[in-house]
């Protein structure tokens, strides 16, 4: 088996749309907004900003343009495995440049509470990363073999 079909070969149960739907979508949601509401303190390159990344509008529509691709990717089960990967590093950026600081400031409960969305995208991108599209899912159809 080449190297391609390894990638997108999966036996994962038809039931992986649902983790592919929920952090697809919400990829996909997170991007638009980055580019629908720049000036967001919570959303777009203002958030970028705040946080301290010396190019937030560059940042901004770098990341947002990976969240639109990798979560339409996602959501139609097409090249799974390789569309998770900028979205882990998505989260775990996020995690670290938000969530962290959190922490050290207010503890425990006010970061597990602010960061409730970013761990499920990092494990829900992780979950996909380990069974791939799942039965239903474009990986599926392109892995099989010709006949």
């Amino acid at each position: 088996m080449n190297l391609f079909r390894r990638i997108l070969a999966t036996d994962a149960p038809a039931a992986v749309i649902l983790v592919r739907l929920m952090a697809g979508a919400v990829f996909l949601s997170e991007g638009i907004q980055k580019f629908l509401f720049p000036d967001d303190p919570d959303r777009g390159a203002a958030r970028f900003a705040k946080i301290g990344f010396s190019s937030p509008d560059f940042t901004s529509s770098f990341v947002g343009s990976f969240e639109i691709v990798c979560g339409s990717c996602i959501v139609l089960g097409l090249l799974t495995r390789l569309a998770v990967l900028p979205t882990i590093t998505i989260m775990v950026v996020a995690i670290n440049t938000t969530k962290i600081p959190t922490l050290q400031k207010h503890g425990f409960w006010d970061m597990a509470h602010a960061a409730r969305t970013d761990f499920c995208m990092l494990l829900g991108s992780l979950f996909l990363l380990w069974v791939g599209g799942g039965r239903w899912s474009a990986d599926a159809r392109l892995a099989r073999p010709p006949r």
